[in-house]
C-alpha cells in the first residue's frame, strides 16, 4: 500500500482549516463549508493538488451521516416506486457525496497508473481544472455569451450568407454554426470538426485576425503564477480541431430546450448517438435530457412470440426496451465506441454510430465531455439478414473513468440488464469500488486487456469479485491485439441475447428519469414551465376517449355548418368571375351563409377550446411553446387515426360507378392534431367577421377579436399554421387575412416577403425535403396526413435581407395532388385544380415534387393554364425524388425534357377544360423552363440502408443544399417574380 505524504504551507493551511465540531454540530455556516464552489475557490489558490482529498477526508464522514443517497430498489418497472423529486437545494449535495463516497474509496491508495493505448481522458476530476476548461471551451468556440440569454432554435434556423455557401469552418467560433448548418441538413459529416487552416493570411478577415491573436493567450501574465497555468495550457489552441463531443457538449450547454430538441432529433435521423446525461464539469450539475428526446419516434418489427408480426410505431421516451451500458475502468486498450459500433453494424456494413478514436480527430483529447453518457438503439426490421436482435434494445456508452464519473455509473448499473466493463487491470483500488455494488442485482461482464504480468493480480481480484458481483468464469472476457474482431462481437451479441431470452430488467425512458431524480441528477422535464404545461394538456387529452366523438362534442364549428358555408362560400366566389351574375340567386347565397354563419356563432367555445386558448395565451413564451410541443405529443397519443377506406381508394381518387366523390366525408383520415384546435378558432371568427360585416353584429360586441394576433405569434415562434384547411380543401379567407395583418403589425418594417410553395404528388417527400432544407417542422409520415396546405415563416437575418431583397420567407407545405383521369374525378378534382392555382399564385417559387418521370398531376396542368392567363408565372423547380434506391442514377436530358411534355391527350384535356380549344401547349413552354439550365433537380434517395436502421444518404443531404443554394440565389437575383409585403399578399389572396 503506497501513502501520500501532503505538506501544507502555513498561509495556505490556515486558509483551509476546519471546524469539524461545528459541522457535526449543524453550525449556521455548514452550508458554506460543504459548497463544494467555495473548496474551489480556496484551493484556487494551492499549489498542491492533492489537497482535496486532505481536506474531503473529515467532511465525508459528517456528511454521510447527513445525507443518504438512497439506491433504488425493484418494482413495478424494474426501477422501484417513484422517490420524491429532490429539492434543488439538496441536489447538489447528493452529487457531491457521490463524488465523496469515491474519493473515500480510494483511501491511502493514490497512485494512479496510466496506460498506452487509450485516447480517452484521464484525469483526477479536480474540479478547479475542469471548471476553467468548461469555462475556457465556451471562450473557445464563441459560446461564453449564450450561458445567460440560450442560444434558440429560430436563431440557428435564420437565412444568412452562410445559408448560399458550402463553407469549411476557420476558426473555432465557426464550428458550432457549422454543426447546426449540417445537422439541420441532415449530413453525416456534421461531426467531423476539422477546420481550414491553409488559409491565406489576407483572406481571412482582420476582426478574426485579431479575436485568433487574443485567445492563443489563456491566461494574464498579471495573475498569480501559482495558479495551475499548466492545465490551460494544455487546452486546444485556435489551430488545434475540438473533440466532436466538446463541441456537442458546449452547443447542448448553450442552447435553449427547444434547441436541444432539435439537436437531438436531427442526430436521430443521422443515427449518432444521442446525449443522455449531459456533464457540466463546473457545477457538477450534470442534467438527464428526457425533454430531449421527447420528439423522436421510432418505427420496426414487433413480432409476439405467437400470431403475427407488424409494424410499431412508438416514442422512444415511452416504449420499454433492456439496456446496455458498456463503460471503462481506468485504462482500456479496447475502444468502447468501436466495440459498440461494431455490435449495432448488421453485416459488414459499419455504421459510425459512437464518435471513437479511429476517425477523424477521435484522437483528440476530451476537454468537458468526460462523464457524457450517450444512447443508440438497434431495431429490427422483419429481415431475418439484418436483425441482429429480436427486439428493440438500447446500448448506453459512458465516456470517461467510472472512478471519475461515480454518479453516471451508479445511473447506469440502476437502469441496465447487464454492464460490460473494459479495462486493463483490476488492482486494490478498483476491488473497492466494485465491491461497493455487491447489493446491485445487475448483471456484470468484465473485457479485459492485460498487461504483462499483470496477470496474477487479475485473476486474485476477480476471484474475490465473483461471490460479490454474483459473477462467473463465463463474465469474462480476454480481448488482445490477436483476438479475431468478428468472433468476439459474435460473442458479445450472444450475451445479449441470453440476456434478452432470460427475464431482465426493461425500461423506458422516463423509467430512467425516475432513477436519475432518486440518484440526484437534474432531469430537464423538470422546471416548472415544463410541467404546468404538461398538467395544461393533461386536462385536455384526459377527456378524449375516441377522436371522433370528441371533434364532434367539443369542436362544434367544424362539422356540418362548416363544410355547408364552404360550398356556399365556393358558390359565391364562381358568381364574382360570371359576366352577369343572377342577383336572386347571389342574395340566396348571402342568405344561406349567413344562416350558417349565425349558428355557428350561437355557440360557445367548449372547455377543451377554452383551455386551448389559456395556453397559448400564457405570457411566457417558453411556457407557451412548452404547451405546444406537449399537445402535439398528447393528441397523437390519445387519437390515432382510422381508416374511413381501404387504402387503394385513398390512393386512386376514383369514386365508384363513376359518381362525383363526396365532399361531406374526408377522403382522408385525419388524426386529431393542434391544427384542429386553431381550426376551431379559426371558425369563431369567421362567423363573428362575417355576421359583423352584415351588420348583423355590433363590432362593440366582439369576443374572438383577438384570436389572429394569437396565431401570428404562434407563426413566428415556428408552429406551421393551416392556411387552407384540409377537411374541405377551402381557405377560411377572414381568418387567414385577420392573421396577416396581425403578423404585418408584429413584424413592423421588416415585412417584405418571398413566398415558396411545394406541390406534387403525395408521398414525394414533400415535406421532407422542406424539413431538411430550412429546418422546419411540416409534419411527414407515411400514414396519410391532413390535406390542405400548412405555411411556415423563416426570418431572414438583418445583414442579409438587403442582399437577399426580403426580411423573411413564407414556406407553403400543401397537401398531394392526385394525377389522371380528369372528367371523373367531378368536384374533388377542382378543388384540387382550386388549391393549386391559389398556392401557384400566392408563391414567388413553386417546387413540384414528382415520383415518376410522367407522372404530373393533371391540377398542376390546370392551375398553369389559369395563371397564364392572369399573367403571373412564378419560378419553377421541378424535382425527381428516387424514393427507393440511392444507386438510380439521374435522368438523362432526354429524359427531362420528356419530363416537361406530358402525354398528349392529359395536356389537351386540360386546355379543353380551361376552353382553350386544341391551342394547349407543352408544360416546359408554359413553365419557360430551359431543362438544361437547373429548373429539374434529380434528388437521390433518402436513406442509405434499410430502415429502421439506415442513416440519411449523404447524397441526399448535398442534392438538397444545391436546391437550396440555387432557390436562394434566384431570389437574391431577382428570377422569383416581384417580392411583396404583407400587405399585397393579402389582397393577392383576397384576389385569387
Amino acid at each position: 500500500m503506497s501513502c501520500c505524504t501532503i505538506s501544507l504551507d502555513v498561509s495556505i493551511s490556515s486558509k483551509l482549516s476546519l471546524n469539524v465540531s461545528s459541522l457535526r454540530n449543524g453550525s449556521r455556516k455548514t452550508s458554506h463549508f460543504l459548497s463544494l464552489s467555495y473548496w474551489r475557490q480556496v484551493l484556487l489558490k494551492s499549489e498542491e493538488m492533492l489537497v482535496w482529498l486532505a481536506i474531503m477526508s473529515p467532511l465525508t464522514q459528517w456528511a454521510k451521516g447527513r445525507i443518504e443517497v438512497e439506491l433504488l430498489g425493484k418494482g413495478h418497472s424494474d426501477l422501484g416506486e417513484v422517490a420524491p423529486e429532490i429539492k434543488a437545494s439538496e441536489r447538489r449535495t447528493a452529487v457531491a457525496i457521490a463524488d465523496l463516497e469515491w474519493r473515500e474509496m480510494e483511501g491511502d491508495d493514490c497512485e494512479f497508473r496510466y496506460g498506452d493505448g487509450t485516447n480517452e481522458a484521464q484525469d483526477n476530476d479536480f474540479p478547479t481544472v475542469e471548471r476553467s476548461r468548461l469555462q475556457e471551451m465556451l471562450s473557445l468556440l464563441g459560446l461564453e455569451m449564450y450561458q445567460v440569454q440560450k442560444l434558440s432554435l429560430q436563431d440557428s434556423l435564420q437565412i444568412s450568407f452562410d445559408s448560399m455557401k458550402n463553407w469549411a469552418p476557420q476558426v473555432p467560433k465557426d464550428l458550432p454554426w457549422n454543426f447546426l448548418r449540417k445537422l439541420q441538413a441532415l449530413n453525416a459529416d456534421a461531426r467531423n470538426t476539422t477546420m481550414v487552416l491553409d488559409v491565406l493570411p489576407d483572406a481571412r478577415p482582420v476582426e478574426k485576425e485579431s479575436q485568433m491573436e487574443e485567445e492563443i493567450i489563456y491566461w494574464d501574465p498579471a495573475d498569480d503564477l501559482a495558479a495551475d497555468i499548466y492545465s490551460f495550457s494544455e487546452l486546444p489552441t485556435p489551430d488545434t480541431p475540438v473533440n466532436p463531443l466538446d463541441l456537442l457538449c458546449a452547443l447542448l450547454l448553450s442552447s435553449d430546450s427547444f434547441l436541444q430538441q432539435e439537436i437531438v432529433l436531427k442526430m436521430a435521423l443521422c443515427q449518432f448517438a444521442l446525449p443522455l446525461v449531459l456533464p457540466d464539469s463546473e457545477n457538477h450539475y450534470h442534467t438527464f435530457l428526457l425533454w430531449a428526446m421527447r420528439g423522436i419516434v421510432r418505427t420496426w418489427w414487433s413480432q409476439p412470440p405467437r400470431g403475427v408480426g407488424s409494424f410499431r410505431e412508438d416514442s422512444v421516451v415511452l416504449s420499454r426496451a433492456p439496456a446496455f451500458a458498456f463503460v471503462r475502468m481506468d485504462v482500456s486498450s479496447n475502444s468502447k465506441s468501436q466495440l459498440l459500433n461494431a455490435v449495432l453494424s448488421p453485416g459488414h456494413r459499419q455504421w459510425d454510430c459512437f464518435w471513437h478514436r479511429d476517425l477523424n480527430l477521435g484522437t483528440n483529447a476530451r476537454e468537458i465531455s468526460d462523464g457524457l453518457v450517450e444512447i443508440s438503439w438497434f431495431f429490427p426490421s422483419g429481415r431475418e439478414d439484418l436483425d441482429i436482435f429480436p427486439e428493440p434494445v438500447a446500448f448506453l456508452n459512458l465516456r470517461g473513468d467510472i472512478g471519475s464519473h461515480w454518479l453516471q455509473f451508479k445511473l447506469l448499473t440502476e437502469i441496465s440488464s447487464a454492464v460490460f466493463i473494459l479495462t486493463d487491470n483490476i488492482s486494490k483500488k478498483e476491488y473497492k469500488l466494485l465491491y461497493s455494488m455487491k447489493e446491485s442485482t445487475t448483471k456484470y461482464y468484465f473485457i479485459l486487456s492485460p498487461y504483462r504480468g499483470k496477470r496474477n493480480t487479475n485473476l486474485r481480484f476477480l476471484n474475490k469479485l465473483i461471490p460479490v458481483l454474483k459473477i462467473d468464469h463465463s463474465h469474462v472476457l480476454v480481448k488482445v491485439s490477436s483476438t479475431d474482431s468478428d468472433s468476439f462481437v459474435k460473442r458479445i451479441r450472444a450475451i445479449v441475447g441470453n440476456v434478452l431470452r432470460a427475464p431482465c430488467r426493461r425500461v423506458s425512458m422516463e423509467d430512467m428519469a425516475h432513477a436519475a431524480r432518486k440518484l440526484g441528477l437534474k432531469v430537464d422535464e423538470d422546471c416548472e414551465e415544463c410541467q404546468k404545461a404538461k398538467d395544461r394538456m393533461e386536462r385536455i387529452t384526459r377527456k378524449i376517449k375516441d377522436s371522433d366523438a370528441y371533434r364532434r362534442d367539443e369542436l362544434r364549428l367544424q362539422g356540418d355548418p362548416w363544410r355547408k358555408a364552404a360550398q356556399v362560400e365556393k358558390e359565391f366566389c364562381q358568381l364574382q368571375w360570371a359576366v352577369d351574375p343572377p342577383e336572386k340567386h347571389r342574395a340566396e347565397l348571402r342568405r344561406r351563409l349567413l344562416e350558417l354563419r349565425m349558428q355557428q356563432n350561437g355557440h360557445d367555445p367548449s372547455s377543451g377550446v377554452q383551455e386551448f386558448i389559456s395556453g397559448i395565451s400564457s405570457p411566457s413564451l417558453s411556457e407557451k411553446q412548452y404547451f405546444l410541443r406537449w399537445m402535439e405529443w398528447g393528441l397523437a397519443r390519445v387519437a390515432q387515426p382510422r381508416l374511413r377506406q381501404p387504402p387503394e381508394t385513398l390512393l386512386t381518387l376514383r369514386p365508384k360507378h363513376g359518381g362525383a366523390t363526396d365532399l361531406g366525408e374526408p377522403l382522408w383520415p385525419e388524426p386529431l392534431g393542434v391544427e384542429h384546435f386553431l381550426r376551431e378558432m379559426g371558425q369563431f371568427y369567421e362567423a363573428e367577421s362575417c355576421l359583423v360585416e352584415a351588420g348583423r353584429l355590433p363590432a362593440g360586441q366582439r369576443r374572438f377579436a383577438h384570436f389572429p394576433g394569437l396565431a401570428s405569434e404562434l407563426l413566428l415562434t415556428g408552429l406551421p399554421l393551416e392556411l387552407i384547411d384540409g377537411s374541405t380543401l377551402s381557405m377560411p379567407i377572414r381568418w387567414v387575412t385577420g392573421l396577416l395583418k396581425e403578423l404585418h403589425v408584429r413584424l413592423e418594417r421588416r415585412s417584405r416577403l418571398v413566398v415558396l410553395s411545394t406541390l406534387g404528388v403525395p408521398g414525394t417527400g414533400k415535406s421532407t425535403l422542406l424539413n431538411t432544407m430550412f429546418g422546419l417542422r411540416f409534419a411527414t409520415g407515411k400514414s396519410c396526413g391532413p390535406r390542405g396546405a400548412f405555411m411556415q415563416l423563416i426570418t431572414v437575418a438583418e445583414g442579409f435581407s438587403q442582399d437577399l431583397g426580403c426580411d423573411h420567407i413564407l414556406v407553403i407545405d400543401s397537401g398531394g395532388l392526385i394525377g389522371g383521369a380528369l372528367t371523373s374525378a367531378g368536384d374533388r378534382f377542382e378543388l384540387e385544380a382550386s388549391l393549386a392555382t391559389l398556392l401557384m399564385g400566392l408563391s414567388n417559387v413553386t417546387v413540384i415534387s414528382l415520383a415518376e418521370t410522367k407522372d404530373i398531376p393533371a391540377a398542376i396542368l390546370h392551375a398553369f393554364l389559369r395563371l397564364e392567363k392572369m399573367g403571373h408565372m412564378p419560378n419553377y423547380q421541378f424535382v425527381y425524388q428516387n424514393l427507393h434506391d440511392v444507386s438510380v442514377p439521374g435522368p438523362r436530358p432526354r429524359d427531362k425534357r420528356q419530363l416537361l411534355d406530358p402525354p398528349g391527350d392529359l395536356s389537351r384535356a386540360a386546355a379543353q377544360m380551361e376552353k382553350q380549344g386544341d391551342g394547349f401547349r407543352a408544360l416546359a413552354g408554359l413553365a419557360f423552363c430551359d431543362p438544361e439550365k437547373q429548373h429539374i433537380w434529380h434528388i437521390p434517395g433518402l436513406w442509405h440502408g434499410a430502415p429502421p436502421m439506415a442513416a440519411v444518404s449523404l447524397a441526399y443531404s448535398e442534392a438538397i443544399f444545391e436546391l437550396k443554394r440555387c432557390l436562394l440565389e434566384n431570389i437574391r437575383n431577382g428570377l422569383s417574380n416581384q417580392n411583396k409585403n404583407i400587405q399585397q399578399l393579402i389582397e393577392l389572396v383576397r384576389r385569387l
